[in-house]
Parts: C-alpha cells; structure tokens; sequence
C-alpha cells in the first residue's frame, strides 16, 4: 500500500489541475479557492463519479461559497469561547482542543473553513503547550476533544505527544479524537499510528461519513483497525441539500457503518458557516427523515438529530413529535402512524 504522506502530496489543490481530471467549465472557481483552500487527494478523488455526484459536492469548490451573505464566519462563535489559542471551552467538564490546521480533504461545508488550511489558523508547538496549561489548571474538566482541521494528519510521534501531555494531567477522564481520516485518507490508518492510540485508553474516536460511496473496503479496514484496538468509533454525518438529504440515502448510510463497526452518533443540521448556505436543508427535511428511521432501523442504527446552536450556545437535540395528547393517558403515534395509548403513573390498568 502506498504510503499516506506520498498520497496527500499528490493532492489536488489548484483549480486547473481539477479541471484537467474532470474538464467542464470552471471559471471563476479558482477565486473561491483562494479563499477556501481546495485539497482532494488521489485516494478520495477517485470516489468521485462525474461531477455533481454526492462526493464531488462535499470536495469541489462552488462559486456559491462567495455569495454567501446569508451565514456569519463563525456561528458557534468559537473565538468568544476560546480563552487561550487553540482551546474551546464551550461545556462546563470538557473543551475541544484545536490541534491541526489541516485535512486530508477539505470539505466545502466544513465549520472552520474561514482557518483550516490557511494562515489564519497558527498551530505552534509553544500553543498546544499553552492549551495543555489552560487543561490542567482548570480540574473541572474532564474530557477533552482533540480536534483542528483533522489531528491524524499530525506525525505519529506528534500525536503520541499530545495525548500522553493529557493522559497525564490527573483530572482528564476521557480523550476524543476527531477525524475525518478513516473516510477520507484511510491508509493513514497504520498498525504503528493504532498501536500508539490505544496506550492512551478510554479514547474514542468520531469520525465522519456523509454517504455510502464513502464506505469502501480501505475505510472499512481503516475502522477494523481502529476497533480491533478497543477505540470506540461514531459518525457525525453531516445533513447536506444534495448530498443525503434523502431518507434512502440515510437509512442507508446508517446500516453500512454498523456494519463497519461505526455507531451513528449525530446526524447533524448543516452549522449556520459563511460559505456553505447551499448546504442546508430545512429543519423539517432532517425530522422527516429520523421519523423514516425510527423503527424501520435498529436502535443503534438511528443517530441523534441535532442542531448546534448559533452563538455557542450548545448542541440541541431535535426529534419528531409522537405524542398527540398528555391527560390521564398518553396518547401518540408509533413508527407506522398507529395511534397508541399508555396509563400515566398512578392510574390502574
């Protein structure tokens, strides 16, 4: 297998070079690009079957990035909520830990996508140490999330540095890496980078699948690997219009990463990002299609639909409304619209 490194480096990252794989009319695509930085790799680009297809949504530029006027830079206001560089503490017990400023692909729907890739987003050695300061002189939290732009893409010894600085700070229960590696460069995924993750348990690791073209025999190897090693792995698909806003897509998405040991964690509303309002779906759109997976999938089949709410105020749960009446009974509606009723504590059967 070819090395991962040898792989990035022969990515895409400049609109004619696209055009040359592809053809078809791109002008004016290089000026979002110099924006919002373009990288596909050789692996990830060869997923995608013609343009427009699901995949080549999710890695291509679109000229409506920059006619955006609808999304601010950045919804979750993370920088308010950043009190030293690279840290996010938004919860009380945990912080998201920005370790990365880069991804085996970038995602045009990406939350961060105004820094990953760019030099608005300076990661420095002297930073994380500050991060990792910021960690243990605040005992209540308990969990961190390491994340960037993706930390996989760091070397090996890097990452392992970074996780032993936390695994050694007394009052840092759980770790959790995010990273869109396994779907997006999987041979990252090597026997020495597992091996050195699975020194630093409980660690979890959430990863990121948008469609079932992205399950292929590499990323299911890349997920065995990883579980094989005792990391639990989720998904935190990402609703997007034109990508798997469809309920046939959805269900299937959710059987084949149970399949690859995968649990569908969230199923997120695309975030409020400047440069991505083409992506969204109606609220509405996302609650149809959890009603269509509720009882037609298995429990651990069905992720969490939610929305993470602008102005860092937190990540909200969104679920259909089955109950029809509160009383003396409860009355609502199952997963084949049978109206059903249930006695309230107290009352005799």
């Amino acid at each position: 297998m070819e090395d991962w490194q040898k792989i990035l480096h022969r990515s895409i990252t400049a609109i004619p070079d696209l055009q040359m794989h592809f053809g078809g009319d791109m002008h004016g695509l290089d000026q979002v690009a110099a924006v919002y930085p373009l990288r596909i790799n050789p692996y990830y680009l060869d997923l995608i079957r013609h343009a427009g297809d699901p995949l080549w949504k999710q890695a291509v530029p679109d000229w409506r990035e920059l006619a955006d006027e609808v999304c601010p830079a950045d919804p979750l206001d993370e920088q308010r909520l950043s009190p030293v560089p690279l840290i996010v503490h938004k919860y009380p017990d945990r912080v998201l830990f920005l370790v990365s400023n880069q991804c085996a692909m970038f995602c045009r729907f990406c939350t961060r996508k105004r820094l990953v890739g760019t030099p608005a987003m300076r990661i420095t050695d002297e930073l994380i140490d500050r991060g990792i300061d910021y960690i243990r002189n605040h005992p209540a939290i308990r969990e961190v999330l390491v994340s960037g732009g993706d930390p996989l893409l760091l070397s090996d010894e890097r990452i392992d540095a970074i996780l032993t600085a936390l695994r050694a700070i007394p009052s840092v229960e759980v770790i959790r890496i995010g990273s869109r590696v396994p779907c997006t460069l999987p041979m990252r995924v090597t026997d020495k980078l597992v091996h050195l993750l699975k020194k630093h348990h409980p660690l979890y690791i959430n990863t990121h699948f948008n469609h079932p073209a992205e399950i292929t025999p590499e990323s299911e190897e890349a997920c065995r690997r990883l579980a094989d090693a005792g990391i639990p792995l989720g998904s935190q698909t990402v609703l997007l219009r034109g990508v798997n806003d469809d309920l046939q897509t959805i269900r299937t998405l959710m059987r084949a990463l149970l399949r690859i040991r995968v649990k569908p964690y969230y199923l997120f509303q695309a975030d409020l990002t400047r440069g991505t309002n083409h992506f969204r779906t109606p609220v509405r759109a996302g609650l149809e299609i959890m009603r269509g997976l509720y009882g037609h999938l298995s429990g651990l089949a069905v992720p969490t639909f939610a929305l993470d709410a602008p102005g860092g105020r937190g990540k909200i749960p969104l679920t259909p409304e089955y109950v029809l009446e509160y009383g003396d009974n409860l009355v609502f509606s199952n997963y084949c619209g049978e109206i059903c009723t249930y006695p309230e504590s107290g009352d005799p059967c």
